[in-house]
């Protein structure tokens, strides 16, 4: 490869190859030949396609199934100062028509854009006009990724100005529509890296094509478990594109630090597999040792390219996998996942939100967890963690009695039949209680003042009018968290457990409520509230940016807890009166920045923050670090 070099230098390069052997200059397909025209810097060289001595008519048809076998090998590869139409074609500095007269004549546009000049935010109005006029939202959000391939400073300078409107497309469900169509959307761009099984022992080699080089925050999913999609292979490609914009727009982390990866594995889809156009690989999902060695074989790469301090977002996979694989890296790398940490801690920050109102600390609630999946086990490890510092003398077993978890079967206690199969995420919430086969039962024993709901799959119980009204009488204000992403009547996603509605007419008003698909305004019989949607958007962008400031190389409970603590803290107090417990969307930026300063403030205290020295004022520090899409000024 010729990189920028003297003219003297590259003589002397040319010379030595030459006494080497002419063989491989052949082989270049073209002579070397000094640039004459002006829009190459002095002193750069580039490579003729033809040799200027070679009639062309010599050389194979280009477009023969042959061509490949019998034409002479050629490197398409040349690097130098972007401009012209290269420029129009690069996402990264493509200002489209906000290129200034002067810049035209400069970089060589002039007659290859219509003459008008417009600024970027007259070319934003015309995004959201087309966008506007588009109905279906995965439409939109296809019009944006596209907008995204374009012109990069644009799309985010859009996004982050119109957050409350364009946030739920790069979300579920109509990211979820987005992943099922990206084998028909596909576009030879470079949106990420793609590994697969046969790429084993070249992944190092691999990354080095990816063209940027001070990464910071990698977003990596294998597509096994995408929503409530299921399993769409490669075409999850969507979903780390997607957040990682959402850490760009939300956290502030400049794009090029961005680097979304989908591992290859296979699928288990039939329609996929059967598929002609499906770009990914066409066999069964290969799990066990095979798949972990290609994994650890792409993180150790990561590490020596890019260090241990990038962030690595696990999403989108098997819950087995993704706890294995935090399990294993999280003293090496500062590692995150929605299922593991980012719901937890949103469950705990809504807990700690509605204290400010019930004056009831943490070792006051008595909390019930209802549902079948292990994400169960991730939210109580966490409230069990916060009740243990507050408490600062309790045991785990102490702070466990306040924790209780209700399955398909009932509460979990030792006399149940199926005690001795339960599985192992479940022992250690066994507790010595009376049976209560259903959720009615437990609820009226136990008198929880707050309620948590998720299930992978249908719920097992609904939070039915008995239910809540059996909740009131043992708590004032309750809290009542459905988060489960499918209805508990009848399995179909878009609803939970509970409306937000029936919550607030059933509690008349006095529960505090969320949910991952309600946000907004809702009217009831017993008055108007609004109710923000409690999504991983308030936790990960944050995360990320503090991450990034304090240069950290793991993430510890400790942090996680005090991201909790400032997402309650964040919530005006107009909000929490409504009965909602998380910031509105339209604020999640400057929710993104309090989160990052408040984790990285906790870090410098346990000393593990390698940015030294350590800023005077980290939320102002915070606010300094995001990154501004607005266009720049070019030579």
């Amino acid at each position: 490869r010729i990189r920028y070099r003297t003219y003297s230098q590259t003589l002397r390069r040319v010379a030595m190859a030459s006494l080497a052997g002419r063989r491989w200059l052949g082989g270049l397909g073209g002579s070397w030949t000094r640039c004459s025209s002006e829009r190459h810097a002095p002193g750069l060289f580039q490579l003729a396609r033809f040799g200027t001595d070679t009639p062309a008519d010599q050389y194979p048809d280009t477009d023969s199934e042959s061509s490949d076998y019998n034409s002479r090998p050629t490197t398409p590869w040349v690097r130098t100062v972007v401009s012209g139409v290269d420029l129009l074609r690069n996402a990264k500095y493509n200002k489209g028509l906000g290129f200034t007269e002067g810049e035209r004549d400069r970089l060589y546009l002039r007659g290859l854009l219509p003459p008008a000049v417009l600024s970027q935010d007259v070319q934003a109005e015309r995004v959201l006009t087309n966008l506007n006029n588009m109905i279906s939202p995965s439409r939109r959000l296809t019009y944006l990724m596209s907008l995204q391939e374009r012109n990069e400073r644009l799309f985010f300078h859009v996004l982050q100005n119109n957050i409350k409107d364009l946030l739920p497309l790069l979300q579920f469900p109509v990211l979820g529509e987005y992943c099922q169509k990206y084998s028909l959307m596909f576009r030879s761009v470079p949106r990420g890296i793609y590994l697969s099984l046969k790429d084993k022992g070249h992944v190092f080699s691999m990354l080095k094509n990816w063209p940027e080089r001070r990464v910071k925050a990698i977003c990596m999913t294998d597509g096994e478990n995408v929503g409530t999609y299921g399993d769409l292979g490669v075409q999850a490609i969507g979903s780390p594109i997607s957040r990682l914009a959402q850490v760009v727009a939300l956290g502030g982390l400049d794009p090029s630090t961005c680097l979304p990866v989908v591992i290859d594995n296979g699928t288990d889809t039939e329609r996929l597999l059967e598929n002609p156009i499906y770009v990914g690989m066409k066999h069964r999902r290969v799990r066990g040792d095979a798949y972990y060695e290609l994994v650890d074989e792409f993180l150790d790469a990561v590490q020596r390219r890019f260090g241990s301090s990038v962030m690595i977002d696990f999403q989108d996979m098997a819950y087995d996998v993704q706890h294995r694989l935090l399990s294993e890296y999280r003293h090496t790398f500062p590692v995150f996942s929605d299922v593991q940490f980012g719901l937890p801690i949103l469950a705990l920050s809504s807990v700690l939100a509605s204290q400010r109102r019930t004056g009831l600390s943490l070792c006051d609630q008595r909390i019930i967890l209802v549902g079948e999946t292990p994400v169960l086990t991730a939210i109580a490890e966490l409230l069990e963690e916060a009740i243990q510092r507050e408490t600062r003398g309790e045991t785990v077993l102490e702070v466990r009695k306040n924790i209780h978890v209700v399955d398909a079967n009932g509460l979990l206690v030792r006399t149940r039949a199926d005690a001795e199969g339960l599985e192992d995420h479940k022992l250690p919430y066994i507790e010595d209680s009376a049976e209560c086969p259903d959720l009615l039962s437990a609820v009226k024993h136990i008198k929880p003042t707050v309620i948590i709901g998720i299930s992978k799959d249908k719920p097992p119980f609904a939070f039915t009018k008995e239910v809540v009204e059996a909740l009131c009488e043992g708590a004032e204000r309750p809290l009542i968290l459905p988060l489960s992403l499918r209805s508990a009547v009848d399995g179909s996603p878009g609803a939970g457990e509970m409306s937000a509605k029936d919550a607030f007419e059933w509690t008349k008003g006095r529960c505090f409520f969320a949910d991952r698909h309600t946000g907004g305004h809702v009217a009831t019989s017993v008055g108007d509230f609004t109710v923000s949607k409690m999504c991983t958007s308030h936790v990960f962008p944050g995360v990320a940016l503090g991450t990034t400031m304090a240069r950290l190389k793991l993430l510890r409970d400790d942090m996680f807890i005090e991201v909790a603590g400032t997402l309650a803290n964040v919530v005006p107090d107009d909000i929490l009166d409504s009965g909602s417990l998380m910031a509105p969307v339209e604020a999640l930026p400057d929710v993104a920045c309090h989160v990052a300063a408040g984790l990285a403030e906790r870090a410098y205290r346990m000393g593990l923050a390698t940015e030294l020295p350590k800023p005077h004022n980290l939320l102002e520090h915070a606010y300094q670090s995001v990154y501004t899409p607005n266009y720049k000024k070019y030579r």
